[in-house]
């Protein structure tokens, strides 16, 4: 039986998916294919995904290729819950509601895993770590599990420790590292829905402030690139020496954040690591500095500091907490230090989403198609696969490409 806030939502957030999947044309096109071929029949999948729309329909999609599909969020403020509440209406297995406690949250993902799962799709790697610490408690979880796909940054660094130890017990494959993912939702989704969450939640203008971006990586990147586009003076803070000489040559100010704190207007934080943003560091803030995080858990703000150490804690506006601190300063974070995309927002773009999603979906069918053959550990996705997606994607927007000769092919292949 589904956890979900309330049915009678359903019909909000069918409207949304039905929205969706009239922007997500490489989806669409590859839910015709499973309709017809069915990869996943007899199959049980186990997803824990932000749930909202865009999720939503690649479930759908998924179930269109015969899964038996058992649902769930990776984070308890990106849960929408109409969106939940239309997929459990179908007849959908879904444990997901919003803002949900610590406690509830490691319910539903164990919920989704109780059913043995076949194949799992996991956006940060909750469901990985709580396979590994809870072993043989899952039903059946070793006997009839084939692997897994992971769709973010953060899940695969959890990954790649978990690898270099040994202890990952099935193979797990790294949508995000793949071209048509990280190249495009990472850059150009994160930096828009990381805006539109924080213009959304602030109503307030960006032009004309000093944006302090944490990280240069993909993420940083778009997210820098945008509050650029929005008038914005960048600052980019950076611990790796390669990326911050390719900010500088991008044209951004980059410095230390302890220095970058004291000039700033808003900050986002886009690393994948913990403490990028302290106590130290807000204190050092402007009164009014808005800060947030990009990062997928909310350990690159150090809350618990804030927490402690605020005078008054008081909510601002909805979505945004203020901390007067001890030296008189206030300080605005938004979503609880959450992934702000989401949080405060619905996150990136259908037709970004498009791409990632369509990875997520053939990963998962490669999986089935080579079960037996790969071993425990991470594992690419093939290049074929990004290859069919950009081409579907090109087919869709219209655009035709080159082809080499054969006389081309010889000369570049010796």
């Amino acid at each position: 039986m589904s956890t979900i806030k309330d049915l009678n939502l359903a019909p909000s957030g069918e409207r949304k998916i039905r929205w969706v999947e009239a922007h997500m044309p490489v989806l669409r096109d590859i839910g015709s294919d499973f309709a017809r071929e069915k990869p996943f029949s007899g199959l049980k999948i186990a997803l824990s995904v932000h749930l909202e729309a865009k999720t939503a329909y690649l479930c759908r999609v998924l179930e269109m290729g015969g899964a038996e599909m058992h649902v769930t969020g990776s984070n308890p403020l990106s849960t929408q819950d109409d969106v939940a509440a239309a997929l459990a209406a179908k007849g959908m297995d879904v444990h997901a509601v919003y803002g949900c406690t610590d406690e509830e949250y490691q319910a539903h993902l164990r919920n989704v895993l109780s059913v043995g799962p076949n194949i799992i799709i996991d956006d940060g790697g909750d469901l990985v770590d709580l396979i590994h610490l809870l072993g043989g408690k899952c039903a059946d979880l070793g006997e009839h599990l084939i692997g897994g796909c992971e769709e973010t940054t953060t899940g695969i660094h959890r990954l790649r420790i978990m690898d270099r130890a040994g202890t990952l017990r099935f193979p797990m494959i790294m949508v995000n590292d793949a071209d048509c993912k990280h190249l495009f939702d990472n850059r150009y989704g994160t930096g828009q829905s990381v805006w539109d969450g924080i213009m959304r939640t602030t109503n307030l203008v960006v032009a004309g402030k000093y944006v302090v971006v944490a990280g240069y990586g993909w993420g940083g990147k778009g997210v820098a690139l945008r509050a650029k586009g929005l008038g914005a003076k960048v600052i980019v803070t950076e611990v790796d020496p390669i990326r911050a000489l390719e900010a500088v040559m991008d044209g951004y100010e980059v410095m230390p954040m302890m220095d970058a704190a004291a000039i700033g207007d808003i900050f986002v934080s886009v690393t994948g690591c913990k403490d990028v943003i302290t106590l130290e560091h807000c204190e050092r803030m402007k009164d009014g500095a808005i800060v947030s995080n990009a990062g997928h858990f909310n350990v690159e703000i150090d809350m618990e500091a804030l927490d402690r150490c605020a005078d008054e804690i008081y909510e601002a506006r909805h979505n945004i907490d203020a901390y007067r601190l001890p030296n008189g300063k206030t300080i605005y974070v938004i979503a609880q230090g959450r992934l702000v995309n989401l949080a405060a927002g619905d996150g990136h773009p259908a037709e970004i989403m498009d791409m990632s999603f369509a990875v997520q979906a053939m990963s998962a069918e490669y999986l089935v198609r080579t079960r037996g053959q790969l071993r425990p550990g991470v594992v690419s996705v093939p290049a074929e696969i990004d290859d069919n997606i950009a081409r579907r994607k090109l087919k869709a927007m219209g655009v035709s490409i080159d082809s080499l000769s054969c006389s081309q092919k010889e000369y570049l292949n010796g």
